[in-house]
């Protein structure tokens, strides 16, 4: 039974709270986010600045970077990410604790970012793992990354325990796994996850208008 806000408030001054478990629940996750210790390339300079004292992550509770994927649930995918790397990134991803979510940081990490025409840079990591947020920028200052991470934390706080939108680890037919990319003879392969980002369809050419003549 949803309570009025005022009175809500009201009781708040007299140190009673009324919430659902849900929302307890979603205040305990969105408030105890443990990054995974690793970066990319330069946009992994700003996010270091993010902990440091003058922004201090640590007040949004994302304090602990965890060298280990096996003790973390928020990857920030800080950089450019190569086709040489993209296997060992979605590896990573496989290994972190659920439910685990993906922030990426800078251009490179969307899109391919001064890189795109390379042959070696990846088009965006979210061809093969779902990411949560985007943050654009070459690279994004501090505070961009400190609005994502909120924009992250306002998904968590919203996200059902049951039902349609609830976490991946709550849904039997969730994917646990996704298949890690491997080196072909001459690209990725497979090039994209298609349950992630589904391929375009190749353009269909339109018959030729028949002439007079030819009739």
């Amino acid at each position: 039974m949803a309570v009025e806000p005022k009175l809500n408030i009201e009781l708040g001054k007299q140190g009673v709270f009324v919430t659902s478990f849900n929302e307890l629940y979603n205040w305990g996750r969105k408030n105890s986010v443990w990054p995974m210790q690793f970066g990319l390339a330069c946009c992994a300079i700003e996010m270091i600045a993010t902990t440091m004292a003058r922004y201090d992550l640590a007040r949004f509770g994302a304090e602990v970077f965890r060298p280990s994927p096996r003790q973390a649930d928020l990857m920030i995918i800080s950089g450019t990410v190569t086709k040489k790397m993209a296997p060992q990134v979605v590896r990573l991803y496989n290994q972190m604790a659920e439910p685990r979510y993906v922030i990426a940081m800078g251009a490179c990490a969307i899109s391919g970012g001064p890189f795109k025409q390379g042959y070696n840079v990846l088009k965006g990591i979210d061809r093969y793992i779902p990411v949560d947020v985007h943050i654009p920028g070459c690279p994004p200052r501090p505070e961009a990354l400190l609005h994502g991470f909120m924009e992250l934390q306002k998904r968590i706080a919203a996200q059902p325990l049951t039902g349609e939108g609830r976490p991946r680890h709550l849904d039997e037919e969730g994917m646990a796994e996704f298949p890690v990319p491997v080196q072909g003879a001459h690209d990725l392969e497979p090039s994209a996850n298609k349950l992630v980002w589904p391929l375009p369809a190749p353009p269909v050419a339109e018959a030729a208008p028949k002439t007079g003549a030819e009739g």
